[in-house]
């Protein structure tokens, strides 16, 4: 197998279809059936049902498909690791949830550039904690940054801050969570079931949006209200186009930093400190 091989393949997998994937990869359909073709053959299994309707994988592709993502993962690695410029001798990969790049991780970016100028950086936005965990146990990411780690063997998590989920509104009349232009803009399960729990009344609410920190430029944009973190909100607050709702309860979650126990301490220390820095920073400007 080769590594074309195995990018067609997951082409396949994740369109479901032959033509699909022939369109993903910028090649004719029959060159995507000769590839699946000489993989089956090689493998000496079938790994996809054709029909009408598509390409269904069958119980040994969907196997095979853990073994092509880490075959394609190690070698886009390996390349990336070869192409380092000659004034960087390492390499970082770090990953994190959406809402934790808005005001947090992109700050850690330049602080990175100036005290580790020989690091080349790779970063990569991921919105669930398993998929970053995930990415981190096949080697694909050297940290996550996440709200909710799983314990896995391996994999050293270490507390970074409190994320605090407050609820804003651009309103001038109020906006509580039971009222008609509330957003409920999902932070989680953790978030869902404190919702559930403070606000048993809101079950269905108005509208329900899946975009993190995005979600923020409705409400300027817009009268409504939300829950935010107070990261983020602040710097709206201060100017007045968005302000706190009164006697509305607040959420707190931690916010971890995991990488593989086995790190390169040259490497990951100065990272975590960076992590801390710019965490104490973010609480700072919150509170101002």
């Amino acid at each position: 197998m080769d590594i074309t091989q195995a990018r067609t393949f997951l082409a396949v997998l994740e369109t479901g279809s032959f033509l699909h994937a022939a369109e993903r990869v910028n090649v004719a359909q029959s060159t995507v059936s000769t590839r699946i073709r000489g993989l089956e053959d090689a493998l000496g299994q079938e790994l996809f049902v054709r029909n009408r309707a598509g390409a269904t994988p069958t119980t040994v592709g969907r196997e095979f498909a853990r073994h092509a993502a880490a075959i394609v993962r190690m070698w886009d690695q390996a390349r990336l690791t070869l192409a380092l410029p000659e004034n960087q001798q390492r390499r970082l990969t770090i990953g994190g949830q959406p809402s934790l790049w808005d005001g947090f991780l992109l700050r850690l970016l330049p602080w990175l550039r100036t005290h580790m100028p020989e690091l080349a950086i790779r970063a990569q936005m991921t919105a669930s904690s398993p998929a970053l965990m995930q990415q981190l146990l096949d080697g694909m990411l050297d940290m996550a940054v996440l709200y909710r780690p799983v314990a896995r063997p391996g994999i050293v998590i270490r507390q970074i801050f409190e994320e605090h989920l407050v609820l804003v509104s651009s309103d001038a009349t109020g906006g509580g969570a039971d009222s008609q232009n509330y957003i409920f803009v999902d932070w989680g399960p953790e978030f869902q079931a404190d919702h559930a729990l403070n606000f048993p009344g809101n079950a269905i609410p108005p509208l329900n949006l899946n975009v993190g920190s995005l979600g923020i430029s409705l409400l300027l944009e817009n009268r409504a209200s939300g829950y935010f973190p107070a990261r983020i909100a602040a710097p709206f607050i201060a100017t007045g186009e968005l302000t706190l709702v009164p006697d509305a309860p607040s959420f707190t979650y931690p916010v971890y930093a995991a990488y593989p126990d086995d790190h390169d301490r040259e490497l990951m220390d100065p990272i975590l400190e960076g992590l801390s820095l710019v965490a104490e920073r973010t609480a700072a400007t919150t509170a101002d």
